[in-house]
């Protein structure tokens, strides 16, 4: 569902956010993205989603280009970022249908979706407050809910875990299962070692904006742990 071919991204002095990195992320997969900060993962995410243009390579979403079909891409795509810096001055109700209205879901789905996502997420009595008076932790649920009303195929995910209880953690893994159960696919980063061995079927290591690692998570640990790879990896020059 996403083909990364080749991508290298540069930003001020020549200096290579993500240099030639190629990755494929298949219907079914939650796909994991490992790499130490700076390592070029956020880079990478706001490419797929079409934030940051690249300078070489491609990005295809679905069979069709990115670069000459971002608006089809994004339509059944979802961004979460890793700081939920959305609109404050607004309701929780408020914010869920401005992104419904974009992506066009009619007011049965909305509705029913928004009910459900936000019972899982414990949002529904929070719903017609205003986002200014919520934690970090239920800004990030708003915005998990309010992708997922529109019934994304592809989720692009930057640290979504940070900020989240352990019960909402929770319910995010489950809801993730189901996605790619469905025929979604997920690609996500993550400084959660533990989560992404246990709950990714592919893994790719990242480091100096160069692939290391990448596959079928087994085939990427072998005998090892997670952290014990990317600890191999992080040390070795």
């Amino acid at each position: 569902m996403i083909e990364i071919k080749g991508i290298t991204k540069s930003y001020t002095n020549n200096l290579k956010a993500v240099d030639n990195l190629s990755i494929t992320i298949e219907k079914g997969d939650i796909y994991g993205f490992i790499g130490a900060n700076g390592s070029g993962k956020t880079t990478t995410l706001k490419a797929i989603v079409g934030i940051h243009d690249i300078d070489q390579g491609e990005i295809i979403i679905n069979g069709l280009p990115l670069l000459n079909n971002k608006v089809l891409s994004k339509s059944i795509m979802a961004y979460i970022p890793d700081n939920p810096d959305i609109y404050e001055n607004i309701t929780g109700k408020q914010y869920i249908n401005f992104v419904a209205d974009m992506y066009g879901v009619n007011m049965e789905t909305r509705q029913n979706l928004s009910e459900k996502y936000s019972e899982l997420f414990e949002m529904e009595s929070h719903l017609d407050e205003q986002i200014s008076t919520y934690s970090h932790g239920m800004k990030q649920r708003i915005v998990l809910i309010a992708a997922l009303v529109h019934e994304p195929k592809i989720i692009i995910m930057d640290e979504p875990f940070v900020g989240l209880d352990p019960k909402a953690s929770f319910v995010l893994k489950k809801l993730m299962k189901e996605i790619v159960d469905q025929g979604g696919a997920i690609f996500f980063s993550t400084h959660v070692l533990e989560v992404a061995e246990k709950l990714c079927n592919k893994i790719a290591i990242i480091k100096g904006g160069k692939l290391i690692a990448s596959g079928i998570t087994k085939d990427v640990t072998k005998n090892k742990s997670l952290e014990s790879v990317f600890m191999d990896v992080q040390n070795h020059e």
